[in-house]
């Protein structure tokens, strides 16, 4: 009987593992085309797939490694797809699989897309492991200017965006490096939240203050705050990009918002993003350039 109890309870073990999804994010950013001439905006599509769930295989003595196969579509109301690619994802190799902190696996995709509505769909499949999915959609509007100073997406940042002489790469916005927090997650170690956007259609020449402010979701109040000036750039966007710390900020989840004012203290365009703060597990490696 004890045997019989054992081996139902590893089953139910089991099966409730496989039946449980794989964890993945989706992060969609919008900007505007360097060429004006180029209508819609440059999208950028931004995976985080947790590698905790994904079956390690051995593949020699004392190393295992774990591999995922990625769908990413963009598709229009009608169903017609106007982009669609797979990949596969393989986490570095590993001696001890029992280790506590795996770093997530990551993707991002640059696109131009036109003006129109869309759904954004990633799709994860553990390649060692039947029937182990992970499916996550995004509805996406993609709007014409409209001659009014406005704010792309946030990307939010583990580190400062930086100045970077590199080839223009899927990392690299404005001559700025960007490595992004996975899965817009900050963690043990990490003491501020670093974030970049683009400014479009503002007055060139004439100073502006960023406010951004931090609130956990739901809340009216704020639980941290911050400015600066900047001036609005001639010809090209303007770069907005900060940080803030975090202080004793709780584990939780909260919403950023950027807020830009003219020079009589008037807003005139808004953005926020949302980000989870985890003070008992490390922050995984941001994603960067593959080397």
């Amino acid at each position: 009987m004890r045997i019989v109890v054992v081996v139902f309870l590893c089953l139910q073990t089991v099966l409730a593992w496989a039946a449980a999804p794989l964890q993945l994010r989706l992060d969609v950013a919008r900007f505007r085309p360097e060429d004006r001439t180029v209508k819609g905006a440059v999208v950028e599509l931004f995976t985080t797939v947790s590698t905790q769930q994904l079956l390690y295989k051995q593949r020699g003595p004392k190393l295992f490694q774990a591999a995922a196969a990625l769908t990413l579509e963009v598709v229009r109301p009608d169903g017609a797809a106007v982009y669609q690619e797979t990949v596969t994802l393989k986490p570095p190799v590993l001696r001890d699989t029992t280790a506590a902190n795996k770093n997530p696996l990551n993707f991002q995709k640059r696109l131009i897309l036109p003006p129109g509505t869309y759904t954004v769909r990633a799709q994860v499949r553990d390649q060692y492991q039947t029937g182990s999915l992970g499916l996550v959609e995004r509805a996406l509007v993609v709007a014409e200017p409209t001659g009014k100073p406005q704010l792309s997406d946030i990307v939010l940042l583990s580190r400062p965006a930086a100045r970077t002489a590199a080839e223009p790469t899927a990392f690299v916005r404005n001559g700025l490096s960007l490595t992004r927090a996975a899965g817009a997650l900050y963690a043990r170690g990490q003491e501020k939240l670093y974030f970049y956007a683009e400014l479009y259609d503002a007055p060139a020449g004439q100073g502006l203050t960023v406010r951004y402010r931090v609130r956990a979701a739901g809340a009216a109040k704020d639980a941290l705050t911050g400015q600066h000036v900047v001036q609005a750039a001639s010809g090209r966007p303007t770069t907005v990009a900060g940080e803030l710390a975090f202080g004793s900020l709780a584990a939780g989840e909260y919403v950023l918002t950027l807020e830009i004012r003219n020079a009589t203290n008037k807003p005139v365009t808004t953005q926020t993003a949302r980000f989870t703060r985890n003070l008992t597990e490390y922050a995984p490696t941001g994603a960067v350039v593959p080397r």
